[in-house]
């Protein structure tokens, strides 16, 4: 591991991150709250640190009152729901420190903690800010000016471990205090209180406060001072748990060697021919989306002989719990498993699934209290697969990947208080206050309404240009997950980079694809499944367009016509129907056709043959798939130009001299044929596939949809 050296301090660090730009700090100079945000950036980019979302980091500045205008103490502090790392001014909460501390008169005792939440909006200074959280008194009691609130795993391993209060003296000597575990709130922001001032009754002057299996609170007079003593503490944490791996034995019991070795690629081989079998198994109450890692840190700890004893025990930090649950749930397949046969395999797995939910139900049952909401999915979000990886499922892809980073997150605490002492998890009653917490579940009922496609995965052939793009970003817009693909990987990349700058990095995933290779469609389906779980949209979009006359036809070119069009079909919908089938929970396949293949035109025997090849075998897999409640529908296109790729390749010419008029001519003319005497975009055709896949037409399948501007001769019979 490299070093990395603060020239002025004599600082080094080795075990996280030093990311301080003086010269950026220059800049700021003046503005405590802009350096606020700057430290709270650079502590926020380094997961060693905290997690997304996770921590919290202030500063307090005297500021004018704009009522009274004189000089009062204000803090600045990290809003509700926020990320230090992404944190701008903006999602701040602004408070006059006067008022938060006068809550303490009116603070009823423990049993009304919730209470003092809405009371936090009467300290509001800024009235522009974000709302205050949960962590506002456990800053607000500590004097000083800048304080950081982070979760690393170095010091949640000691804050874990059976004798952390012990260890955190012995390591630190004093310095660092003890506040035993406590949901945050009021009176923990008191105990922070206590804890410093009797610290200082003693002559101690302490640099930090370690809460037991929750986190570390750090603190200075400037914002780089605050840095820095965060980095050294953290720093110190981490060394001490390096020195002690190996001392007590082999990390988590050494390897199980009951567990065979399985190369990458087919771990990840294995992990996306089961995937679509767990996530049916996790949708059984609302669709999910999954997230699949085979991270070094998950193997050591799945492959190893500790795994029966710790992973039941579930985590410690409760910014780790509520993202990955009360425990995980432990596959009882071989890495080598065979997996051809699915229903075998769905009744394999169905007990562990029913084991688990009952668990959880009968956690919920024996932990509840009056006035708890409902009980919520019962089934697990982290299922690790011993010998090949861990999945996360949750209502979309960010919060899945989150519950992975934060799973791994709680292998590091579990890996360290082990190394040092004996990890020890929040208590069921404990972990399930901050589960069905009421200020939590507040925070649940606000969140925006589902959009009509999330939780849904989307592949659309032919997605990096033309009609499949539109297609996408008209998904995408709609909440579900894409997986962009082409035959073409530099227009694959530019679709991937424009994807993720509108959407987001969990949107959209890319694969390469060739419609006429059975073996790329397995691979892309494949990454589909690593991606996202699975797949429950098929939009088969890629074509191409060759306008002769039968005699002008050669052999190549029917080949090629029927090979993209009607065989690209048939190969990927038989991918997908298998996927949907593990799923269990059916799905949509939606098939770009055209006019063409119901009217006879000059010069298109090739492409209008093709094209109805591809509408009857709609209808035919419509017939074949009810049962399993996959909908099979078409949408007929016509004169789609606008970045389009069938225009290439001589398409437009050979229409064009079909009808006797110029290629620029052509828009015009296919215009004016039309009953509506429209032009026909892409995103006309986007439109039509979500009429068919957004939640309206469930009860709909062996439909056509033209989009044609209204073609006569395009009506169905």
């Amino acid at each position: 591991m490299s070093e990395i050296t603060k020239q002025s301090t004599g600082a080094t660090f080795r075990n996280v991150s030093y990311l301080w730009d003086e010269t950026k700090a220059a800049e700021l100079a003046g503005d405590e709250v802009a350096l606020f945000i700057y430290r709270s950036n650079l502590l926020g980019a380094d997961l060693r640190l905290t997690n997304y979302g996770g921590g919290n980091t202030s500063v307090k500045i005297t500021d004018k009152d704009p009522l009274t205008g004189l000089e009062t103490e204000v803090m600045w502090i990290k809003g509700s729901g926020g990320d230090i790392g992404t944190l701008k001014k903006s999602g701040c909460a602004a408070l006059y420190l006067d008022r938060l501390h006068s809550l303490e008169n009116v603070y009823r005792g423990i049993e009304f903690e919730d209470e003092m939440v809405e009371l936090f909006n009467h300290c509001i200074f800024d009235l522009a800010s974000k709302a205050p959280s949960i962590d506002t008194p456990l800053h607000g009691f500590l004097p000083f000016k800048h304080i950081d609130h982070l979760h690393p795993d170095a010091a949640i391993a000691i804050a874990a471990a059976k004798d952390g209060k012990q260890i955190t003296e012995d390591l630190f000597q004093g310095e660092i205090g003890w506040v035993g575990w406590q949901r945050p709130g009021f009176d923990l922001g008191l105990q922070l209180r206590d804890c410093l001032e009797e610290a200082a009754s003693r002559g101690i002057r302490l640099k930090g406060i370690m809460l037991g299996s929750h986190g570390l609170f750090t603190w200075g007079d400037t914002s780089y001072e605050s840095y820095i003593n965060t980095l050294e503490v953290i720093e110190k944490c981490a060394d001490y748990l390096e020195a002690h791996y190996g001392k007590k034995g082999p990390v988590f019991g050494g390897t199980n060697t009951a567990i065979p070795v399985l190369e990458a690629e087919l771990r990840r081989k294995q992990a996306a021919k089961v995937a679509p079998i767990l996530r049916g198994f996790c949708s059984s109450y609302q669709k999910m989306i999954g997230h699949f890692t085979d991270d070094v840190r998950v193997l050591e700890f799945i492959n190893s002989n500790d795994l029966s004893k710790l992973a039941p025990l579930g985590t410690s930090c409760p910014d780790h719990f509520l993202r990955t649950k009360i425990s995980p749930l432990v596959l009882e397949l071989s890495p080598e498993e065979d997996l051809s046969d699915v229903k075998a395999i769905q009744a394999r797995l169905q007990p562990g699934f029913e084991s688990y939910r009952q668990m959880y139900s009968d956690y919920y049952n024996s932990c509840k209290h009056d006035n708890s909401p409902a009980m919520r999915d019962p089934n697990p979000v982290v299922i690790l697969y011993p010998g090949v990886g861990m999945f996360t499922f949750s209502k979309d892809k960010t919060t899945a990947r989150l519950a992975s980073e934060y799973y791994i997150n709680a292998v590091n605490v579990m890996k360290g208080a082990e190394a040092i002492s004996e990890y020890t998890s929040l208590p069921r009653q404990e972990a399930f206050n901050i589960e069905y917490w009421l200020l939590e579940e507040a925070k649940l009922q606000r969140m925006p309404k589902p959009k009509a496609l999330s939780g849904r995965v989307a592949l659309i052939t032919g997605s990096a240009g033309g009609i499949g793009k539109a297609i996408a970003k008209r998904f995408a817009e709609e909440g579900a997950c894409v997986v962009i693909n082409d035959i073409n990987l530099e227009r694959l990349e530019g679709a991937k980079a424009e994807f993720q700058a509108k959407f987001g990095r969990d949107a959209a995933a890319s694969v390469l694809l060739d419609v006429t290779s059975a073996e790329s469609i397995v691979m892309a389906l494949e990454g589909a499944a690593l991606a996202f779980g699975g797949v429950d949209i098929i939009v088969n979009n890629a074509g191409i367009s060759i306008s002769k006359s039968i005699a002008e036809h050669s052999i190549e070119e029917w080949d090629r016509l029927y090979d993209i069009l009607v065989k690209g079909q048939f190969l990927v919908s038989k991918e997908g129907i298998n996927i949907m089938r593990k799923q269990g929970f059916g799905g949509d396949i939606v098939n770009i056709v055209s006019k063409n293949a119901v009217v006879a035109g000059p010069n298109n025997p090739g492409y209008g043959s093709a094209k109805a090849a591809q509408a009857h075998l709609t209808r035919l897999m419509a017939a074949e798939l009810g049962a399993d409640k996959i909908r099979v529908n078409t949408v007929n296109p016509d004169a789609v130009i606008s970045d389009s790729n069938i225009w290439a390749g001589g398409w437009a010419e050979g229409r064009a001299k079909a009808y006797g008029i110029t290629v620029e001519e052509l828009p015009a003319y296919y215009a004016k044929r039309t009953l509506l005497n429209e032009i026909i975009l892409p995103d006309d055709i986007a439109n039509a596939c979500f009429a068919f896949v957004g939640g309206l037409l469930n009860k709909s399948t062996g439909n056509a949809l033209n989009v044609d501007g209204g073609v006569a001769m395009g009506f169905y019979r």
